[in-house]
């Protein structure tokens, strides 16, 4: 067994430490675009719909937000092969709950962007008679969409670094490929992981960064 770095195995094991960070970008692409679109929808739900139906969506979220991923991962993955289909792939339902989970996190920031803004922007469109659509397109979500990027971002990135937990419903990521490689070979632990670790920080470091300058820039700003 090898017991310190070795450039062989490094060359060897790299193709497919990149093979499955392929799949963590396909997997956060999905799962972003849930969190993005569905996070955006609980905030409206939120604030327009009626209690009796704010309440259930309220407290599901709070059940998702305070419970682990891999508990859900792994209690989706089984209900789903048990008692829905069976032939569904790991790849799209480990994308759906982790796009679920994180909707849970990213409507708290839409909604936090919501109550941001002045009540005289309301007031100003109820003055001018818009409706209800027209008031949320045109008024409030572009203003809420500037207010709210910079978080929902972020937890975009927190999201893409959460994606080696669905190794454990069999989706075949960095983590996965280094596992499956050591298993088979008893070697490259220290390789595989320490690639895997540069390419997860050369994904999320220049975007984290970007993010904090955009924050910065919009704490600047007045609405």
């Amino acid at each position: 067994m090898n017991s310190g770095w070795n450039n062989e195995i490094a060359s060897e094991i790299f193709p497919m430490v990149l093979e499955g960070f392929w799949t963590v970008l396909k997997v956060t692409a999905v799962a972003g675009l849930i969190a993005v679109l569905l996070g955006l929808a609980l905030a409206i739900v939120g604030r327009i719909a009626p209690t009796p139906v704010r309440r259930p969506i309220s407290g599901f979220m709070q059940f998702v937000r305070n419970t682990p991923l891999l508990v859900q991962v792994l209690f989706v993955w089984y209900a789903t092969s048990l008692y829905i289909n069976p032939e569904w792939s790991a790849f799209a339902v480990g994308s759906v709950v982790l796009g679920v989970h994180y909707a849970s996190y990213t409507s708290e920031s839409y909604r936090a962007g919501i109550e941001a803004i002045p009540l005289g922007q309301w007031e100003a469109a109820t003055a001018l008679s818009l409706p209800t659509h027209r008031t949320w397109f045109t008024v409030i979500l572009p203003q809420m969409m500037l207010r709210s990027t910079a978080a929902v971002a972020n937890w975009i990135i927190a999201m893409f670094k959460e994606v080696p937990v669905l190794f454990a419903i069999g989706v075949i990521e960095m983590i996965a490929e280094v596992k499956q490689y050591q298993g088979q070979h008893y070697t490259g632990a220290l390789e595989g992981y320490t690639l895997a670790g540069l390419l997860f920080l050369a994904a999320s470091y220049p975007v984290a960064v970007m993010m904090r300058r955009l924050e910065n820039r919009l704490a600047k700003s007045h609405f």
